[in-house]
This record gives structure tokens, C-alpha cells and sequence, in this order.
């Protein structure tokens, strides 16, 4: 028997909807710039920069519904809402089509962002980590098996901060699809059930305040909230 010098973390995990299971999360992988409207407010050019990748800590996870902590050493704490897709096999430098039946289910989710580190970062040529990968930069929802989503990319993303709508835009607007963006981390990375991928945020990504509440989802799908404190 493994002997410890102090208790380990509990496991991160998200809910899976219709069961009292949970899909255990390894990793977060996140995909930037996949909106063209979104890469262009960021400055970039979508037609001409490939996908790119960050990751999070798994431990970055947080449930819908809950108080999510204002995080520290920023002024400029963003939202960018996202499709958040769940690996279910391993795949190691695969095709787009062997990629594509990969995927476990489906979750929204938000990768929030302290946006003056990350301009800080970009500016010194530094890596992002303390920009993205803080304590609870990833509130998701529940889970949603391939099975039981239906029609996933015919649908709306969207996001509301108190009631008022902040952003919004189909799923078929994305760069890269899920197949590709899989395909192109398959070469990077062995990936394996239990790893997360955020697909990228559309347009309208702006700073939220404590005491602000959001509100957020794919249409007909699945939605996540919570409050900032």
C-alpha cells in the first residue's frame, strides 16, 4: 500500500448528466483564437495562424452554481465562454475522421482569464500560466455523453453577466472543428480519457467585477452559472 506524507487532492471531476458517475478530469487542454471575429479583437488574423494550445490544471475545475473567487495580482479578470468537448479513448497522431469518434461528450464551459498578466506575458515573449492556469479558471458544466447531445453544431453559444447578453455565436462558426483541433493536439500529445478540451470563445469577452452573476450555455444542450465574490 502507497504511503503518503499527507493526503492527496480529491480527484477533479465533472458531472455526467443521468448518472451519479463522474468523468475524472487528467487534463485541460485550450484552444486559441478559434472564432474570427474573436482573433481579430485579439488582435491576431484568422485566416492566416494555425490553432494553438494552453492547458489549465485540472485542479482549475469548478461547478456550475458555484462562487467563484475574484482571483489575485490582476485588474482585469475576463470571461470567454466555450464548448468544452471530453475525450473517451486514447489517440496518438490520428486522422480527422478517427479523431472525431474520440469524443466522450459534450459540456460548456468558461476559461477565465487575468488579461493584464496575459498582455504582460505576450509582451515579455513569457509563457501564459499565471494568466489562465489560476485557481478556479475553469467552471464547466455538467457533462453531456455523445449519445443523448443530438445535433451539437447546429446550435448557439452564448453567455449573459446579469441578465444582459455578452456574447453569443453558432457553434458552426468555430475555424477549427473538434475533429480538426483533436487531430492537430494528436500530434502534440498522447491523449486519453479524462482529458478536456475547450474549443475557443467567440467575440465579447470583457472583465467581470465582484459581486457579478453569469449565466451560461449551449442552446437545447446543457448550462452552467455562478456568481463572482
Amino acid at each position: 500500500m502507497t504511503s503518503y506524507i499527507f493526503p492527496p487532492a480529491p480527484q477533479p471531476s465533472v458531472a455526467v448528466r443521468g448518472t451519479e458517475q463522474r468523468y475524472p478530469v487528467a487534463r485541460i487542454f485550450c484552444v486559441g483564437r478559434n472564432y474570427a471575429a474573436h482573433a481579430r479583437e485579439m488582435g491576431g488574423d484568422p485566416g492566416r495562424e494555425p490553432p494553438f494550445y494552453f492547458t489549465k490544471p485540472a485542479s482549475a475545475i469548478t461547478a456550475s452554481g458555484s462562487t467563484v473567487a475574484y482571483p489575485p495580482g490582476t485588474k482585469d479578470y475576463h470571461y470567454e465562454m466555450e464548448l468544452v468537448i471530453a475525450i473517451g479513448a486514447p489517440v496518438f497522431k490520428v486522422t480527422p475522421e478517427v479523431a472525431r469518434v474520440a469524443v466522450w461528450g459534450y459540456a460548456a464551459g468558461l476559461d477565465m482569464t487575468r488579461r493584464d498578466l496575459q498582455a504582460e506575458a505576450k509582451k515579455a515573449g513569457r509563457p501564459w500560466d499565471t494568466a489562465k492556469g489560476f485557481d478556479h479558471s475553469a467552471p464547466a458544466s455538467e457533462l453531456v455523453p455523445v449519445a443523448d447531445a443530438g445535433a451539437v453544431f447546429t446550435r448557439r453559444l452564448w453567455l449573459e453577466v446579469n441578465g444582459e447578453l455578452r456574447q453569443q455565436s453558432g457553434l458552426d462558426e468555430m475555424v477549427f472543428t473538434v475533429a480538426d483541433v483533436i487531430h492537430e493536439l494528436s500530434k502534440l500529445y498522447a491523449l486519453k480519457a479524462g482529458d478536456l478540451v475547450f474549443m475557443g470563445t467567440p467575440a465579447g469577452v470583457a472583465a467581470l467585477q465582484c459581486g457579478d452573476q453569469f449565466r451560461a450555455g449551449v442552446d437545447g444542450l446543457v448550462e452552467l452559472g455562478g456568481h463572482i465574490a
